[in-house]
């Protein structure tokens, strides 16, 4: 077994040394379940002969074809989108599909998140002894496997976890964990809870007097930490605003502190489940309906940077300086389209949506692992092909920037914004799988 210990996740701006790779110093960790072993040393490939020797490789930049792939499958998906008709029904009740999602995988069926502790040490400060009283609010809890490895290592007695999902098979995942029962220190209080909400006061966006789009049990401008893990891709566009009108001030009440921040993490652009979707999944440019229903949006740096900061990412971006990963699940599993990778190498489906991570794309597509050829296979005949510009979604573009229901920009600083990008390989198959997935954190102003 391989255990990264250094983060994936990197400046894009950073182009050296080879491969965009760059070295961490090794890491002190106070969390046990972060790992009881010493880290070994990263996973940077610096000699294309050497790729095969194992399973992933961290900034891995997509290789000289990779254009022309992107191009036949955006291409191929634009050729035969959702139709009109099935785009309502499947955007009018989303929690309907997370609830089946739930109701068809056992609680066993999602792995936690052991990397999480790590990609952001935060979440350690806050379960320390010393820390005082902490409040980590997780938004797309699913089956809680961001929040109770986090409770289960609490020191920390005045740590206060607030778990929501708008699943509510999800939050009864949660609600019937042992640990909920009886923490072992500290509190955890879960309940359904739709980002995307209106208040019931809603008027044109720009007063209201009801608390009701704050989170049930949240006191007011009480979070210091808020974390959305896979959780902005399942909304729908149009859905953006309001979450960030939530996030930011549940009108005319807050969920985050001034100096609060918002841990993310999420779907990259061009990642590889994007580019295995089949026809008929389009709904909109990069995003996606799945198998079980479920919706994905593949995002752009830059977008993450408008719709919380009002600006584009800046030339220079800060990185984060840890991770922990287990490889031994990785792509010799057969990691594909299907069942759930969402966020990491074979880590098993992640939690819901609304905010919820994801079981990943299409289940039909897990067999495709083994059909559908990698971007650099030699079995493509890529035609030529433009490479694709990066797209910013339309209701990002207008500047200055202003979004419904939210309070001019800038509304965060960007305290870190940056891409991993990994190379995953399945030896047993030779196939080679480019992922994509952007991370940031965002101080309220």
């Amino acid at each position: 077994m391989h255990l990264k210990s250094a983060s994936s996740v990197r400046d894009p701006a950073a182009r050296a040394p080879p491969f965009g790779s760059r070295s961490v110093p090794p890491v002190s960790l106070s969390l046990s379940l972060c790992r009881r072993h010493p880290p070994p040393a990263r996973r940077l490939l610096t000699d294309d002969a050497d790729v095969w020797s194992q399973n992933a490789w961290d900034h891995v930049p997509p290789p000289d074809d990779q254009d022309h792939l992107v191009a036949a499958s955006l291409a191929r998906q634009r050729a035969a989108p959702v139709p009109d008709h099935d785009q309502q029904k499947y955007n009018a009740t989303p929690a309907r599909h997370w609830d089946n999602f739930y109701q068809m995988n056992a609680a066993n069926f999602f792995k936690n998140r052991k990397w999480l502790p790590l990609e952001f040490p935060e979440l350690v400060a806050a379960a320390q002894p010393s820390a005082g009283p902490q409040t980590v609010v997780e938004i797309g809890c699913g089956a809680g496997n961001s929040i109770f490895p986090l409770l289960a290592q609490n020191t920390n007695p005045h740590l206060s976890i607030h778990a929501y999902d708008y699943s509510s098979h999800a939050v009864k995942l949660v609600q019937n964990n042992p640990l909920y029962a009886a923490p072992p220190c500290g509190s955890i209080h879960a309940a359904v809870w739709d980002l995307a909400s209106s208040p019931a006061a809603d008027g044109d966006g720009d007063g209201g007097d009801s608390d009701s789009a704050l989170p049930p049990g949240l006191a007011p401008a009480s979070a210091d930490l808020l974390v959305l893990v896979f959780v902005l891709s399942a909304l729908h566009p149009h859905e953006w605003p309001r979450a960030l009108a939530n996030i930011h001030q549940a009108r005319p009440l807050r969920i985050l502190k001034p100096g609060g921040r918002v841990l993310l993490r999420d779907y990259g652009r061009h990642d590889l489940t994007q580019l295995r979707f089949r026809a008929g999944r389009l709904l909109a440019d990069n995003f996606y309906i799945r198998g079980d229903k479920t919706r994905v949006y593949f995002f752009e740096l830059d977008e993450l940077a408008l719709l919380f900061t009002g600006a584009r990412a800046p030339a220079q971006t800060t990185t984060a300086e840890h991770v922990v990963e287990d490889d031994s699940a990785d792509a010799d599993a057969g990691e594909g389209e299907g069942g759930g990778e969402g966020e990491g190498e074979g880590e098993g489906a992640a939690a819901s949506a609304s905010h919820t991570p994801d079981p990943d794309p299409d289940p039909s597509a897990s067999a495709s692992a083994s059909a559908t050829p990698e971007p650099s296979s030699s079995t493509l005949h890529p035609a030529p092909a433009p490479a694709p510009a990066p797209a910013i979604h339309p209701s990002l573009l207008p500047a200055p920037l202003r979004l419904p229901h939210c309070p001019p920009h800038p509304l965060f600083a960007a305290a870190q914004l940056g891409v991993d990008r990994r190379l995953l390989l399945n030896r047993k198959r030779q196939l080679k799988m480019y992922r994509v997935w952007m991370q940031a954190q965002f101080v309220k102003l």
